[in-house]
């Protein structure tokens, strides 16, 4: 499943992963931008169009909840990256990543045990 989220959508669903099942109301008021209660409602709404969200009844006021994993989007988002902006090549995404910071000693360590402990039955 391609999972694809706007700015907007991705911080709606890091509350909902973070904090779980949530109404508007909290939701809007864990995000960082202030927007309006309905602004909030029609993300929630689009999100569940989408399959990622789920809502509950409560009285009046419905619960929404993840209805996808957080690691399923991320592993989404870095394959859609991956293709868009490095040509495909996981190589040329990782090069990026480690060149472009200020790792440090343990970063690199962790990094290195990850690339000991990948699949080596992959041949390219």
């Amino acid at each position: 499943m391609s999972i694809s989220l706007t700015d907007r959508e991705a911080d709606v669903m890091q509350i909902l992963w973070d904090n779980g099942p949530s109404v508007v109301n909290e939701v809007r008021s864990l995000l960082r931008d202030e927007l309006a209660y309905t602004t909030v409602l029609t993300i929630l709404r689009t999100l569940e169009s989408k399959g990622y969200v789920t809502h509950d009844e409560e009285g009046k006021v419905h619960r929404y909840a993840a209805a996808v994993q957080q690691q399923a989007a991320q592993k989404s988002a870095l394959s859609h990256l991956t293709s868009k902006l490095f040509k495909g090549s996981t190589e040329l995404l990782f090069a990026q990543l480690v060149s472009d910071r200020d790792l440090t000693k343990d970063q690199i360590k962790r990094m290195r045990a990850l690339l000991e402990e990948a699949p080596k039955d992959k041949e390219k």
